[in-house]
């Protein structure tokens, strides 16, 4: 049973136990729709270029742009070095504004994840967590979604704050 008035805005009931955390690394092909991802149990520079090293294997004759926040493992000495390894051009970063997180499609894509599969459920280890997410994102890519912009600014809208286009 949950205490009654105790953190009444939580989803947790007080039998709740918490086994551990783990840092989930993806990110979207914006062609094909397709995931790709990697869970770890840390959340560092080495760990953020395994899933690098993946998207370079996956994508060989393809110059790839990443879309990333301005997270530290991002623009760490560990990942400076290995992306002076790959050939020039392979990767190009392009970081968001700071709480611009938004602009990022697979903060939506973490932000539905949760809404849609974590939020509900109760697990007994990080390794159970770690086949659900990836049993999540497997079925996801069996029927891949390619996300379309769909905003449209007219000649002469205007948008929020008085700015004119």
């Amino acid at each position: 049973m949950p205490v009654e008035g105790k953190y009444p805005t939580m989803a947790r009931d007080h039998e709740y136990i918490r086994y551990g955390t783990l840092s989930l690394f993806a990110c979207t092909d914006l062609i094909t729709g397709k995931v790709h991802h990697k869970v770890f149990e840390r959340n560092r520079s080495r760990e953020f270029i395994e899933i690098l090293k993946e998207i370079v294997s996956d994508y060989q004759d393809t110059k790839i742009v990443v879309i990333l926040d301005n997270y530290i493992i991002h623009i760490s000495e560990e990942t400076k070095k290995y992306l002076s390894t790959l050939k020039k051009g392979k990767l190009k970063f392009v970081f968001t504004p700071k709480h611009g997180s938004w602009l990022n499609i697979i903060e939506s894509f973490f932000s539905k994840m949760i809404r849609s599969f974590l939020r509900a459920i109760r697990v007994e280890s990080v390794e159970e967590l770690k086949d659900r997410i990836a049993q999540y994102i497997n079925l996801l890519n069996e029927e891949p979604v390619i996300f379309m912009w769909k905003y449209k600014v007219e000649e002469k809208d205007k948008i929020p704050g008085g700015i004119t286009i």
